[in-house]
């Protein structure tokens, strides 16, 4: 016997339609308004050649853990430490730049706070999601 199919989707009643499970909405991460920053969007916080070298002295204190475990996790301490200082230091610098003006009340740019807002942002969101 040979049954004919139609392309047609059944129609089920409304209390079996309510009995198919759904996906759960995922949670908004984040304030509302709020774009999530991707890799390619996020404002690099050193310049390329002070990044390489902190991931190259990363790799080296990596390798060296097999035979000098304690030394590797003391030099870790002191480059994640040194990181920090530099990120303080590269902020205290921006800051610098705009404190007279905001202090004096000079006026400033709406596009250089702007820009100093989406560095601080930018940098905000990622130490959240570490």
């Amino acid at each position: 016997m040979i049954q004919e199919t139609t392309n047609q989707t059944p129609t089920l009643p409304n209390d079996a339609l309510a009995s198919i499970p759904r996906p759960k909405p995922r949670p908004r991460t984040g304030l509302p308004g709020q774009r999530r920053l991707t890799r390619r969007s996020s404002i690099p916080l050193f310049a390329a050649g002070a990044a390489d070298d902190y991931r190259t002295r990363w790799l080296e204190i990596q390798a060296n853990f097999v035979d000098e475990p304690g030394v590797s996790v003391e030099r870790a301490d002191l480059l994640v430490a040194e990181v920090m200082k530099q990120l303080a230091r590269t902020f205290a610098q921006k800051r610098a730049k705009l404190e007279p003006q905001l202090v004096q009340g000079e006026p400033i740019s709406t596009e250089d706070l702007r820009i100093a807002l989406q560095h601080y942002r930018s940098f905000f969101d990622r130490l959240l999601t570490i």
